[in-house]
């Protein structure tokens, strides 16, 4: 699916930031379409902005210490803003998504922003390369399909088994609860973050795990 990328101007608590993303009408015309020939399409998720990726792109704001100087990855990056804050502090910045569409959309904002240290690159958690490694793990609203919820533990298991530090930011649905509570074990901070965005308050779940 192409989609023509419109210049976003985001003002959060104590910061702003450019993004390109998808034109949302354009979005919502395609889909549609699709849904007439394929009744089982999915939402293309990625062209949205999510309160999980503003909360956790204000918690580094806020915690810029958490990648500093450290080599930071982003899988199911969508539009990227989690990396893109995260590339004014930390040493590299990998933003990856399995869709490439959002690779491309990525790479646009990358270039906009004159991110040296920031690659896109296509990357599908259901077989990563060998010998990806990590300092900084960062995952926004991802746990949202409980068929991917195991494998999705063992790219977690695997990450820290190297000794990554993983942030996960979740809103909280009753169907993801038991999957967190499998996390509580290796979570070194919790927190709850309310997301103020388009007129609508909600509550995202922090988790920092190692």
């Amino acid at each position: 699916m192409s989609l023509s990328l419109q210049l976003q101007h985001l003002e959060r608590p104590g910061y702003t930031i450019d993004l390109f993303v998808p034109n949302a009408q354009e979005v919502q015309d395609n889909y549609f379409q699709q849904k007439q020939v394929q009744a089982e399409v999915p939402f293309p998720h990625w062209t949205k902005l999510w309160p999980s990726a503003l909360a956790m792109a204000d918690y580094i704001h806020q915690h810029p210490e958490l990648v500093q100087g450290k080599n930071v990855l982003e899988l199911a990056a969508g539009l990227g803003l989690p990396s893109f804050v995260a590339a004014r502090y930390a040493q590299t910045v990998c933003c990856s998504d399995y869709l490439p569409e959002a690779v491309a959309a990525m790479t646009r904002t990358t270039g906009h922003l004159q991110l040296a240290n920031v690659t896109c690159q296509l990357l599908d958690w259901n077989c990563l390369p060998a010998g990806l490694i990590t300092d900084v793990l960062l995952l926004s609203d991802i746990n949202y399909d409980p068929a991917q919820f195991d494998q999705l533990y063992e790219v977690l298991q695997y990450f820290m088994r190297l000794g990554a530090k993983i942030v996960l930011t979740t809103p909280q649905r009753l169907m993801a609860k038991t999957f967190i509570e499998k996390l509580l074990p290796f979570c070194s901070h919790q927190q709850e973050i309310t997301v103020f965005y388009q007129q609508q308050n909600t509550p995202i779940s922090l988790l920092v795990l190692q």
